[in-house]
C-alpha cells in the first residue's frame, strides 16, 4: 500500500499575529503615544512658529498640543485597541467623583504650598522667575483653558492609560505607578525649573496612588484642574 501523505489544512496555519502577540505590540505602540509623544518638543516648537505669525498668548502656548495627542490616544484605544475609554477608567463622573476629587486637590494645594514657601527656602532653591513672569503675563481664562488641557491630557495619558496597561503588561501596579510618576516627572522638567519637579513628583504619587485606589479617571480630572487652577490664578503670584 502506498505511503500516504497528509497535506495541512489552510486552517491549521498558525496566524502570522497570534492574539497573545497582538496582546503585547497594540498595548506597546499605545504606551509609546501616551509616554512618548508628550516628552517631545510639539508643544515647544508648535509655540515658537505661532509666536512669529503674531498669535499672542494662543501661539505661545500652543495650547491646541496637549488636546490632539489626547485625541489621538482615544481614537487609539476605540479604533486600534477595540475598547472602550471605560478601559481607562474614563466614565460618567458621579458625586463622589466630585467630592474625592476636591479632597484630593486640597492635599495636592496644601503639598505646593508647603513646597514653595517651606522646602524651597529650606533647600535655597526657587522656581524659574521668568516662567511665572510668562505665566502671570497671560490671562486669567487662557490660564484656565491650560489648566483644563493639562488635566485632561496628563490624566488620560500618565494615569489612566499608562497605569492601567502597564499593569496589564507586568501585572504589577507598583511598576505601573513608577512609570507613571517617572514619566509626569520628566514631561515638567522644561516648565519650571529643576526644583519644581518636588512639587511634580510628590503631586504624581498623589494622583498614581489615587488612581490605583478609585479607578476614577474623571475624579483625577477634577482634581488636577483645581489644583493647578489654584497655581496658576493664586499661588504663582504670591510665588514671584
Amino acid at each position: 500500500m502506498a505511503d500516504e501523505t497528509v497535506t495541512p489544512s489552510v486552517a491549521s496555519a498558525e496566524p502570522l499575529v497570534t492574539r497573545e502577540f497582538a496582546g503585547i505590540v497594540v498595548p506597546c505602540v499605545g504606551l509609546l503615544i501616551a509616554l512618548v509623544l508628550p516628552q517631545l518638543p510639539i508643544g515647544r516648537l508648535a509655540a515658537s512658529a505661532t509666536s512669529r505669525l503674531g498669535l499672542g498668548p494662543l501661539g505661545r502656548g500652543a495650547i491646541a498640543i496637549p488636546f490632539a495627542i489626547t485625541a489621538i490616544l482615544l481614537v487609539y484605544i476605540l479604533l486600534v485597541e477595540r475598547r472602550s475609554v471605560s478601559s481607562i477608567g474614563l466614565r460618567l463622573p458621579t458625586w463622589k467623583s466630585l467630592t474625592f476629587g476636591i479632597a484630593v486637590a486640597v492635599i495636592l494645594v496644601v503639598g505646593a504650598v508647603v513646597t514653595i514657601f517651606v522646602v524651597f527656602p529650606a533647600l535655597h532653591r526657587r522656581t524659574s522667575q521668568a516662567a511665572i513672569d510668562n505665566l502671570l503675563s497671560t490671562p486669567w481664562w487662557f490660564r484656565l483653558l491650560r489648566a483644563t488641557g493639562a488635566a485632561v491630557f496628563e490624566e488620560v495619558c500618565f494615569r489612566g492609560y499608562t497605569i492601567e496597561r502597564v499593569q496589564e503588561l507586568t501585572g504589577r501596579k507598583w511598576i505601573a505607578l513608577v512609570v507613571s510618576v517617572a514619566a509626569f516627572t520628566n514631561s515638567h522638567v522644561s516648565y519650571f525649573g529643576w526644583a519644581y519637579l518636588i512639587f511634580v513628583g510628590f503631586g504624581g504619587v498623589v494622583l498614581g496612588l489615587y488612581y490605583i485606589w478609585r479607578r476614577d479617571l474623571a475624579s483625577n480630572m477634577v482634581a488636577h484642574f483645581l489644583t493647578d487652577g489654584a497655581l496658576a490664578l493664586w499661588i504663582a503670584r504670591w510665588a514671584s
